[in-house]
């Protein structure tokens, strides 16, 4: 029986030595597992690489400019053709990062045949399309987006893929669209990436359908429309007189088309660094599924941001209240008008005519105007002035109130000294009697007819008339006079 006991007892005492090893043997298991599987999470959550944004926008819209300044650089020089930059994207989450290339196409349609080296058929799952429009020029908004719009879908159209592959595309990006909610405000830290979903029940996955004019251009890719240069809104109000009613016309006609294609709408501003970081972090929640935590934004008619799913045509119609003098339905051009262009004008040089050439021209248009009459022959009448008082002459005092002669006779020209005076002084009188008998206010004139009419007569000119023809008979005389001394010296 003892060494029963015994063997039992070394039994029992070699027992806890084995445990010791089986329980050392699955921690050293379960350590090596739990590194595996952290590294094969952590090499199946790293950041994808290969995604590619298309930049789509009008020579001088600014789309260079704000990729680069997304990519933190000062891009001063544009290129042509097809310009290629990166985004540096990091999860500060799992410290990992990644590249994401941006691919910028030329104004021009000309170099729309590069696109084949920026979207395959391959790589077309993994791509973002961003059309940019210039709010400083609103008047091109419209044209240029549906034509870059137009350029794209005939590119896919181009491409071969498979039709179940472009309907699986599409109808991902329809579920994307219909499965919009609107984000709880979370804490603003830096991004992280979003936990998987977790499924519900079927009666959460059930959603509804699409409205009217919903995605009814559908590109299979997610599709952004970015308007730059929004600080231009005060230069519109001032300089074009564009009234709130102008912009909210703008943003109703952006926004239908973004409904067709199930785009995304932002408005930014390089120059006042306006909605350029949630752009970024709008592109990164994209294309690698960061978590985004910003809601639509429609107060601020320069910082307008629209999710992809969010908007509506009920949402759209709130727009409307405030038209006065343009319907919804009313063409974008037919309100929107490009201003008249002002002509610059350059300043030319104007060279100095030499100055005989410009004489002789001068002379040859003087004599080809005919002669015109001097003023002296205008008026042969005209009297002389500046002749001196003559030494004695005698007149009524009543002078002032007598009609002017009726016709004087022109003295001699040939007659000398005091004979001229004469005739020049008689010419003087005929002047100071038209002026005065005139004037029915005058005193003297008032004088003479008070007078007339004690008298009872009427108001005679004899006196002055008399006066007046010895005036001019004696020049005569004296001209006669002064013509025969000279004969006689002859």
């Amino acid at each position: 029986m003892a060494p029963v006991q015994e063997k039992k007892l070394l039994g029992a005492a070699g027992a806890p030595d084995t445990l010791e090893n089986t329980i050392e043997d699955e921690e050293g298991q379960n350590l090596w597992s739990s590194i595996l599987s952290e590294v094969s999470t952590r090499s199946l959550s790293k950041l994808p690489s290969g995604k590619n944004i298309l930049v789509f926008g009008e020579d001088g819209s600014g789309k260079t400019t704000i990729m680069a300044k997304l990519q933190g650089a000062e891009h001063n020089k544009n290129g042509r053709g097809l310009e290629f930059l990166y985004l540096i994207v990091h999860d500060e989450d799992r410290d990992d990062q990644t590249r994401c290339n941006v691919w910028i196409l030329d104004g021009d349609l000309y170099h729309k045949g590069l696109l084949k080296f920026a979207a395959s058929a391959e790589s077309l799952t993994d791509t973002l399309a961003v059309f940019v429009a210039d709010m400083s020029r609103p008047w091109t908004i419209m044209e240029s987006i549906q034509k870059w719009a137009s350029v794209l879908r005939e590119h896919i159209d181009k491409l071969k893929i498979l039709p179940e592959e472009m309907r699986r595309l599409e109808q991902e990006l329809v579920k994307h669209f219909q499965e919009y909610v609107e984000p709880k405000e979370a804490s603003q830290g830096s991004p992280q990436r979003r936990a998987p979903p977790v499924s519900g029940t079927e009666d959460e996955e059930v959603v509804l359908p699409l409205g009217e004019n919903v995605l009814t251009h559908n590109l299979g890719i997610p599709v952004l429309v970015v308007c730059t240069k929004c600080d231009a809104v005060s230069v519109l109000e001032k300089e074009h007189d564009y009234r709130e009613e102008h912009f909210d016309f703008i943003q109703s006609h952006i926004r239908r088309f973004c409904l067709q294609y199930g785009a995304a709408l932002i408005y930014t501003s390089v120059k006042e660094e306006k909605n350029l970081d949630l752009l970024y972090k709008y592109i990164v929640h994209k294309m690698y599924d960061f978590q985004f935590t910003t809601p639509a934004l429609v107060v601020e008619k320069d910082a307008v941001f629209i999710p992809s799913g969010w908007d509506n045509e009920k949402k759209i119609a709130i727009l409307h209240e405030n038209f006065t003098t343009v319907k919804p339905e009313d063409a974008f051009e037919d309100f929107i008008v490009k201003p008249p262009v002002r002509k610059l004008v350059h300043d030319k040089e104007v060279a100095a005519e030499d100055e005989q050439v410009f004489l002789m021209k001068q002379q040859s248009l003087l004599a080809k105007q005919p002669a015109t009459p001097t003023r002296a022959n205008d008026s042969p009448a005209r009297a002389p002035t500046g002749s001196p008082r003559p030494s004695s002459r005698s007149g009524p005092a009543n002078v002032a109130s007598v009609s002017p002669m009726t016709a004087v006779k022109k003295p001699d020209p040939n007659m000398k000294g005091a004979a001229a005076n004469e005739g020049v002084l008689a010419n003087f009188f005929n002047s100071l009697l038209s002026k005065k008998t005139g004037s029915p206010g005058s005193p003297s004139a008032g004088g003479v007819q008070s007078s007339a009419k004690k008298a009872g007569q009427k108001p005679v000119l004899t006196d002055v008339q008399a006066e007046l023809d010895r005036m001019t008979r004696k020049p005569d005389s004296i001209s006669a006079n002064d013509t025969s001394p000279t004969e006689n010296e002859d």
